[in-house]
Formats: C-alpha cells, structure tokens, sequence
C-alpha cells in the first residue's frame, strides 16, 4: 500500500507538473503572439528598394501593360488605378487589361500587349504565370519583360517563366492573422480559416498562419476551407454560414484575402453570431477598413494600395531601365483595428493610415522634382 500510495502520489504530482508546463508553454506562445502583433502596429518608415535612377526620363519611350488577376477584387483594382496615376505623373505609357479573372482572358491580354508593341508585361497579385508558360515565352521572345507583380513571398521562387518577380513579405501577414487570434483569445482559438489555393501567395501565408500556430498555439484548433477567386461571390457566404451552423465553437473566421470580407460578414450577421464570431483579415482595402471601424471585421493587415501601386511601377521601371531586378518590393504591414482604423479616413482611403514618408522616398529615388 504505501508503494502504491507512493506511486499515486508521484503520479499526481506529475500531472501537475505536466500541467503547469503546459500552461507557461502556452502563456509564452501568448506572449510571443502578442509581440508580434505589436511590432507591426507601428507606422511605417520607407526604405528605398534599390538605387536612384531618373525615372521620367528613362521611361519617356516605354510602355507597361498590368494584367491584374481579377478587375472585379477592389484591392486589386485600387493598386491597378494608382499604377495609372504614377505613370501618368511620370509621363509614360501604362494600360490596364480588365478582366473577371479568367486565365484565357490574362492570355488574351499577353497577346494584345505583343501586338501593341508593349515593353513590358506586369501579371498583377494573382495572374499566375504558371497557367500559362507558353504565352509568357512568347512575350519574352517578342522581346517584352514579364513580371510577377505582388504574387510571391519572399521565400517563395521566381515563377513561369518570367523575367522576375516582385515578392510580398506573404508569410510574415500569414503569421499576424494567427499571432492575432491568439492574442485575442489567450490561446483558445478555433478558427475557420478561407484561402484561394490557385494563388502562389495563398501558400506563403498559410505557411505562416500554420507556422505560427504550431509554435505558438498547437493546441489551437482551426479548418482551412479553399474557395476559388472566381467562386467568391457564389461560395463564401454558404460555406461560411453553413460551417458556423454545424461548429458552434467557432470564434474567428480568417479569410486570407480581405475582399472576401464582403461575404464572410453578411454571413456572420445573418448566422447572428456577430459577437461570438470574430473576423481577422488581410490586405488593408478601404471597404475593409471601414469594417474595422464600424466593428464588422476586427481587424486588417494592411498594405498601402498606393505604397504597393508605387513599389509595383519603381521595380518595372528599374527593369526597363537596365538596373538590377528587385526582389523584395519593401511594401512594410500595418495591423488596423478599432483603435486607429479611423487615421484611414471616414471613409478609408487607399493611402491613408500609414504615414506620407513613401512619398517624398519615391520621388527622390525617381530623381522627381517637385
């Protein structure tokens, strides 16, 4: 008896050993979660991504075409718009292929920017040249330059073919939508979590929101449902609406991509589980932002659309101009949440919230004289 009681006891205090190491293992992951989160809610300073080059007089005779991945996505549109905006400012030629995000309709847009004499093609935030590595060989031998635009993270390879590409620190905005979750719920999350597999980005930042919750929350329960881009407005609010009917411990849904956001909250709403159901995204489209305020989403990691229509053109250009291709686009994150969505504008606007410092940066980089 008194070995056995023994044993009892050192069984016990095992437990309770183990148990109090799993929850300091836990209030560390917490604690980590919540240092990431900081980190990024900081203003932004610029940093150049390379040298300085005369940009308008090197560009006065070239021409760049943007196939966006999809005209009907507002963060996508945004960025293609104030692509339109910079060139016109810098006095060159910059044309946008609209589309519903259609890869024939991106292979139709190669064609027509080889037949108009075009320099160079720019496959923006999603057109995966991938798809069609043919057509990209075609251009290249036509004598254009393709571009991935804001489809990669940084650890991510160069794809399809093209001349380069120009990445998205896509991981590190996977791993907030995580750590922020985490954060908010002490380490009790069961999230539903919505990706668009056909993206290349899509991988970087389920590599990061994956990473993060295995290292600081594995007890975390989450599901990754994939809904293709062209299927967002037929899908998301079903499957949503129907994953919070048959899992009422659901409190985040984390859509990849913030223009899913438009689906996710009537989803919410209509489920009535706008207290319980919390909504962490990406990417920092106004619409969303003025989600964040009005306390429909929680928050946005967002990216100055302006700040990535700039990056987007001075890596283009640089490559028009004959100077090194840049890989790392130095577009910087910035969490959004109830306490600063408003420094955005009411209503959110594209280059609002992060500070003017890219501005006055760009322009000295391009040798502009304001």
């Amino acid at each position: 008896m008194t070995i056995r009681s023994g044993t009892m006891l050192m069984s016990v205090a095992a437990v309770t050993l183990l148990g109090a190491a799993t929850a300091f293992a836990q209030s560390d992951g917490v604690a980590a979660a919540k240092a990431n989160i900081e980190k990024y809610s900081k203003i932004p300073t610029f940093e150049a991504p390379g040298e300085a080059f005369d940009a308008k007089a090197c560009m006065a005779d070239k021409s760049i075409f943007t196939i966006p991945a999809s005209s009907a996505i507002p963060f996508i549109k945004t960025i293609t718009d104030h692509k339109n905006e910079i060139a016109e400012e810098l006095g060159f030629k910059h044309s946008e292929w609209e589309n519903q995000g259609n890869p024939t309709q991106w292979i139709q847009g190669i064609d027509f920017a080889i037949n108009n004499n075009y320099d160079l093609i720019s496959l923006l935030a999603g057109a995966d040249p991938r798809f069609f590595e043919p057509q990209v060989k075609k251009a290249r031998d036509a004598g254009l330059d393709v571009v991935a635009a804001h489809l990669t993270g940084l650890e991510q390879d160069v794809p399809g073919g093209v001349t380069s590409a120009t990445a998205i620190d896509y991981k590190t905005a996977g791993s907030l939508l995580a750590d922020w979750s985490i954060a908010q719920t002490n380490g009790n999350v069961n999230a539903l979590v919505l990706v668009s597999n056909e993206a290349l980005s899509t991988d970087s930042m389920v590599s990061g929101l994956t990473e993060s919750f295995k290292n600081n929350c594995p007890d975390c329960v989450y599901e990754i449902v994939n809904v293709p881009i062209a299927d967002w407005a037929t899908k998301i609010q079903p499957t949503v609406s129907a994953k919070l009917q048959s899992n009422a411990d659901i409190n985040y849904v984390i859509p990849i991509y913030d223009s899913m956001s438009s689906f996710v909250v009537p989803a919410i709403t209509i489920s009535g589980k706008g207290d319980s159901v919390k909504v962490a995204t990406f990417n920092g489209t106004p619409f969303v932002i003025d989600f964040v305020r009005e306390g429909q989403v929680e928050m946005d990691v967002g990216e100055n659309l302006d700040w990535i229509a700039h990056a987007m053109l001075d890596a283009e250009m640089r490559i028009l101009c004959g100077l090194p291709a840049v890989r790392d686009s130095k577009v910087p994150l910035l969490i959004f949440d109830k306490n600063n969505a408003e420094t955005a504008g009411n209503p959110a606007e594209a280059s609002k919230g992060y500070g003017q410092d890219y501005l006055a940066g760009y322009r000295k980089l391009w040798m502009v004289q304001e």
